[in-house]
């Protein structure tokens, strides 16, 4: 069980809320014993608002509820990080963030494409290029890595800096793709990364 610090806060803590893929903050949020109880039942995020004085759940009017991932105290106990998958926007102006409308930034970029390529490998194949590649196999991704590969490394070699990133953008992109056609994500590969860093 969470042991947290209500007494520093009159009865709240604050609640970071961030996108368990993206990693980008999504919501600043109070909880109190109550919603935090309830939260851990129920798996989605439930507070205590200030201005209302009474408790929400994320999404009952929306939809746009976030299903919680995991919940982890600051070193002193009295904030709470909480990751989460949303399910929708999770600001009520529409944005996935409260904190500005810009998408997930700097990497968190990698990880919203990859739920992009997701929604779109069930797509209708005659409007999504991804479908219709994701349908011919892995070993036709395989292939076209390879060719944006080729691309990249000439550009890198003696393209301008933006026709490398054009064609390091298309390599980013296939290779995505390419692991969603084994089944695996990115996160896998960051292990790895994670792994040898270790190691050394």
């Amino acid at each position: 069980m969470i042991q947290l610090d209500f007494d520093k806060g009159d009865g709240l803590v604050p609640v970071i809320v961030q996108d368990e893929a993206t990693l980008q903050v999504l919501v600043l949020a109070y909880m109190n014993p109550a919603t935090l109880a309830e939260t851990i039942e129920s798996g989605e995020a439930t507070f205590f608002s200030r201005s209302r004085g009474q408790r929400w759940r994320k999404g009952e009017s929306s939809g746009n509820r976030l299903q919680v991932v995991s919940l982890t105290p600051d070193c002193d106990n009295d904030a709470l990080l909480m990751r989460v998958r949303p399910q929708g926007p999770a600001c009520h102006r529409g944005t996935s963030s409260c904190f500005g409308e810009a998408d997930a930034p700097g990497l968190g970029r990698l990880a919203r494409l990859e739920q992009s390529i997701a929604q779109r490998a069930d797509a209708d194949q005659t409007q999504s290029y991804t479908a219709r590649l994701l349908s011919k196999g892995a070993k036709r991704v395989a292939q076209k890595v390879g060719e944006e590969a080729v691309e990249t490394a000439l550009a890198g070699a003696c393209g301008s800096e933006s026709e490398l990133c054009e064609e390091a953008a298309d390599l980013v992109y296939h290779l995505l793709v390419l692991l969603r056609a084994r089944g695996l994500s990115f996160d896998a590969v960051l292990d790895v990364l994670a792994k040898r860093a270790g190691e050394k």
